[in-house]
């Protein structure tokens, strides 16, 4: 038998990004974080039963710049990976799988994760200056 080169798949410097490729990229990304901040709220509920000390430890890093920082990014997560969900479960009715709107909709859902995202950090800098 001949030893003939095969086929290659197509890698992703191929294509030109995306909305619809970065939409999918970042609605799995961002169930992965929603997953490890899930853990660093199980280790919050944790440290509050352990008592005031373990909870002290936890809400020093937690209002640290960084523990901020991990806070707003995971806020964003959550707020993109719920209207990507809701879009998704949209499409599964069959709507809105023209390529127009295909496309309105992943900007929609990522303009509005940052908008909702924005809120709820206006919300909280503005009752904590309370």
């Amino acid at each position: 038998m001949a030893n003939r080169p095969r086929p290659l798949s197509p890698h992703l410097q191929v294509y030109r990004w995306q909305i619809q490729m970065a939409t999918s990229i970042l609605h799995r990304a961002t169930g992965i974080i929603l997953a490890v901040g899930a853990l660093i709220i199980a280790g919050g509920l944790l440290a509050l039963m352990m008592g005031p000390e373990s909870w002290n430890c936890f809400t020093t890093h937690a209002s640290a710049w960084y523990g901020k920082v991990i806070m707003f990014g995971w806020t964003w997560c959550f707020a993109y990976h719920l209207c990507n969900g809701i879009r998704h479960i949209v499409q599964d009715f069959a709507i809105g799988y023209d390529k127009a709107t295909f496309v309105r909709s992943g900007w929609l859902s990522v303009i509005a994760s940052l908008v909702i995202t924005a809120l709820i950090w206006a919300y909280v800098c503005l009752g904590a200056a309370a």
